[in-house]
């Protein structure tokens, strides 16, 4: 069985996203990515333009350590939904997300959604290194 400490995991995904690796570290095991994010305040709200209905189709599984998320379903009736440190949340695919104020979360993702959405924001970054634009 695999067994890492935080700060052990590979960052960008082990360099399956290098643009994304700042403050992305995670690893594939079995049919789950194991993630830890550092992130905010920032808004991955544009980094969804492209992706089928413009949103997150990665369901996000997890727990706030520091910090405060939110999640945003655009166009639809779910209501915003907050994680903060000591939650423990499951966002479904369909959404947006806000990192509210620093944050600092450990995330459970189906592997192939991740890798579908990584993939895409990976490109959306390497477009605004080409344009010299600041990563959101």
């Amino acid at each position: 069985m695999p067994v890492s400490k935080l700060e052990e995991l590979p960052t960008g995904g082990g360099g399956r996203w290098p643009l994304c690796g700042r403050g992305f570290k995670s690893i594939h095991w079995g049919d789950m990515e194991v993630g830890y994010t550092q992130a905010g305040p920032s808004d991955a709200s544009p980094a969804y333009v492209g992706l089928p209905g413009g949103v997150c189709m990665c369901p996000h599984y997890g727990y706030v350590f520091s910090g405060r998320i939110r999640c945003v379903y655009p166009n639809s009736k779910w209501p915003d939904e907050v994680a903060e440190a000591g939650d423990v949340y499951f966002f479904r695919a369909g959404h947006h997300l806000i990192y509210e104020e620093p944050t600092k979360a450990l995330e459970l993702n189906p592997a192939d959604a991740l890798q579908t959405l990584m993939d895409h924001v990976e490109a959306y970054a390497q477009d605004l290194v080409a344009a010299n634009k600041e990563l959101t």
